[in-house]
């Protein structure tokens, strides 16, 4: 890989994720160097407004689904400003997360009742385009149980298995087949990371919101995903913050996000995780960098 220029692909559901979801670690790589493009399969347009004091912005209206999309755009381009990369919509409309028991069905024609073949086509074009070496999304649960998190799983590891393949979705006039050299799962607030923000918490006099949380998820006996790779990304959460705050309707300033104060987040858990799903080059785990196995020492 010796003076190429590293390229990442980070696959998300909706705008918003890419800055919840290994945020820090896009923005590390890109201020590196390294070209990063974040994917965002829908548009959000079925996102509860999260944040009590979200105004709709002047010129724009928030009640149907195209009002919805086009604030969600703005904010968008304003987080992928904030962590300096790249960004592209795949066009697919939200499912929105279905309540109720039993639970509705979900809209036609949203992108988790498309066919998996016509949701993974744009992408497969978009990896061939950008030719990634590295790509991220989340694990097979989604990381919750979003129908949009799922599909976005469905489609990132077929995108990556298929997209170097010149006999599947071959497009006229289309981009080369491109093959990814690793894949990773995305892993948010692991109960280790929960457990040591809560501890800090409590230990520096500071109400922690996370007892609860930890409680249920310990009850439920969710299991933990293995984590194989810990970027240090401590330098870069100005930046997460930055976009995450970008996402208006969707995060709340004094909310969950910004729960732990800066300080003990650095002292405590100054990394973001990842669990390498498969990778096409030698590697050993655990790594401390995406790219481990691609770049080559000159």
């Amino acid at each position: 890989m010796t003076g190429e220029t590293l390229r990442l692909m980070a696959v998300h559901a909706h705008p918003d994720d890419e800055s919840s979801k290994g945020a820090a670690t896009t923005a590390r790589y890109a201020a590196e160097g390294v070209e990063v493009l974040v994917v965002t399969c829908t548009g959000g347009e079925r996102g509860d407004v999260l944040n009590p004091s979200f105004a709709v912005p002047e010129g724009h209206g928030f009640e149907s689904l195209e009002d919805k999309r086009a604030v969600r755009r703005l904010e968008m381009a304003a987080a992928a400003e904030a962590l300096g990369v790249q960004q592209r919509w795949l066009g697919f409309v939200d499912s929105g997360l279905p309540e109720g028991d039993p639970l509705p069905p979900l809209p036609d024609g949203c992108f988790a009742l498309l066919p998996l073949e016509e949701a993974t086509a744009p992408l497969v074009e978009l990896v061939r385009e950008f030719r990634p070496h590295v790509m991220t999304t989340y694990d097979p649960s989604g990381g919750y149980p979003h129908p949009d998190h799922i599909r976005c799983h469905e489609v990132s590891v077929e995108a990556y298995h298929a997209a170097g393949d010149p006999e599947r979705y071959v497009v006229e006039g289309g981009a080369a087949p491109w093959e990814p050299l690793k894949l990773y799962y995305n892993h948010g607030f692991s109960m280790a990371r929960l457990r040591a923000a809560h501890e800090a918490m409590e230990g520096a006099g500071l109400e922690s919101p996370f007892g609860d949380w930890i409680e249920s998820r310990t009850a439920r006996e969710i299991p933990e995903r293995e984590v194989t790779t810990r970027v240090e990304v401590a330098d870069f959460f100005d930046r997460r913050d930055a976009a995450l705050v970008a996402h208006a309707s969707q995060i709340d300033p004094g909310g969950f996000f910004f729960a732990v104060p800066r300080d003990i987040e650095v002292d405590v858990w100054s990394t973001e995780e990842f669990e390498l799903a498969d990778s096409r080059v030698p590697t050993s785990t655990p790594e401390d960098d995406l790219f481990a196995g691609v770049r080559k020492e000159s």
